[in-house]
């Protein structure tokens, strides 16, 4: 176990992935030391976890706020007609699609930078999250197979994982749904991204929203991109959460992938709700 000691206590939690955080409070504004302490444990760790964190929307989207503007979802509800809270909900909204890796809104043109997620209500077991370190997948892959992926580009399609039999089945959701995919298009990303604080590279594919591989067969790509899939959720990439009421998990959106498990039944009510930060485009640097 290793612990930093700052203004901040920083506790790394694996190897690759996943630290707690201590001596914050999301209800009040950062200092300009914590700010930078948090901002470079998230280039670190690429995901802290905080617990007995209990703030309103506003709350929320004002401390998300410090670190970027913020997404509003074209499907997902709003929390407390808070626009920019992301309401996830199980026994309001079908977040099946959740039980899958996958980085947020890639669908994008410019994904988000980071997502900072708060537990409202969660079940005393199962629902777990689970991250994976695109760094950690992307360094086990060998020399030629990372030359291979660089340079080459996906396709990323909201569809992918809102299609219309699910959100767009009554009048209203269809509306919604149909002005959902005009005003995201399939975008173009490359397949190795470089990070662009770190300067890292990573495996920029998911299986939430990326649907080919461009310069690929599609048979090509489906192998690719399956083996891809399969790779980032090894165990040895990845850290476990078990959440409790009024955890906050903040995570770079841009270096991790991420699992919702739906272990705990429809009848168990599980509510979350999450701010995302706006990002850039991404590109991929050869050097």
């Amino acid at each position: 176990m290793e612990i930093i000691m700052t203004t901040l206590t920083i506790e790394k939690i694996t190897p690759n992935i996943g630290a707690v955080v201590t001596g914050v409070d999301f209800s009040q504004p950062l200092i300009d030391t914590q700010q930078h302490e948090i901002e470079q444990a998230l280039l670190t760790h690429q995901v802290l976890f905080f617990r007995k964190q209990a703030i309103t929307p506003k709350q929320q989207a004002d401390f998300a706020r410090q670190f970027g503007s913020l997404h509003i979802h074209p499907i997902f509800p709003q929390a407390d007609n808070q626009p920019e809270i992301v309401l996830l909900d199980n026994h309001k909204t079908d977040l099946r699609d959740n039980a899958i890796w996958h980085t947020d809104v890639t669908f994008s043109e410019t994904p988000p930078l980071g997502s900072i997620l708060a537990a409202k209500q969660v079940p005393s077991f199962g629902g777990d999250t689970l991250w994976s370190s695109s760094y950690a997948a992307y360094d086990n892959l060998s020399p030629a197979f990372r030359a291979f992926l660089g340079g080459l580009t996906a396709t990323h399609n909201i569809i992918q994982s809102f299609p219309q039999e699910r959100f767009g089945n009554t009048p209203e959701g269809f509306t919604q749904w149909q002005q959902a995919q005009i005003d995201n298009p399939p975008v173009v990303h490359p397949v190795i991204r470089t990070h662009p604080v770190t300067g890292k590279k990573l495996i920029f594919v998911n299986e939430g929203f990326t649907t080919k591989i461009n310069e690929l067969s599609d048979s090509e790509s489906k192998a690719v991109l399956n083996f891809l899939f399969q790779h980032i959720s090894k165990p040895e990439f990845t850290v476990r959460w078990h959440w409790q009421n009024d955890d906050i998990a903040f995570w770079d959106n841009r270096a991790t992938q991420h699992y919702a498990t739906h272990d705990y039944g429809d009848t168990v009510h599980r509510v979350m709700h999450r701010a995302t930060i706006n990002g850039d485009k991404p590109f991929y640097h050869s050097i």
